[in-house]
């Protein structure tokens, strides 16, 4: 599903300064899920930093709905976009890449075979 279709799915109908229900443009479409995207980002508890009990790798995921994962040395190894719903993470690279992972509680993350810890 793509965005466009996320946001037509779940969206309140556009009110037109008309006064008439209108279907989204493209514009306010993109407006309205990155607001969407702000909402859900500063509703769940999970923002910080997340590292596995060895220190090698670490995912801070930030309050804008963006991560910086650092492996060893490599400080920003990856970086992307990601979303939370409910316990599950989606996870978007800059490169393409995607990946998830699941909140077993408040304090530790089930991710790709590792487990990471808030710190």
């Amino acid at each position: 599903m793509s965005d466009w279709q996320l946001v037509r799915c779940q969206c309140r109908p556009y009110l037109s300064s008309h006064g008439k229900t209108e279907e989204p443009s493209p514009a306010n479409a993109s407006a309205l899920r990155g607001r969407k995207r702000r909402e859900m980002m500063s509703d769940h508890p999970y923002v910080g930093m997340w590292i596995t009990d060895d220190g090698r790798v670490r995912h801070e995921l930030l309050a804008n709905g963006r991560y910086d994962e650092a492996r060893g040395n490599r400080e920003s190894a990856y970086q992307g976009r990601y979303e939370v719903r409910g316990a599950h993470i989606d996870y978007w690279d800059d490169t393409g890449f995607t990946a998830d992972g699941d909140f077993v509680d408040r304090d530790t993350l089930h991710h790709g075979g590792m487990i990471l810890r808030r710190r």
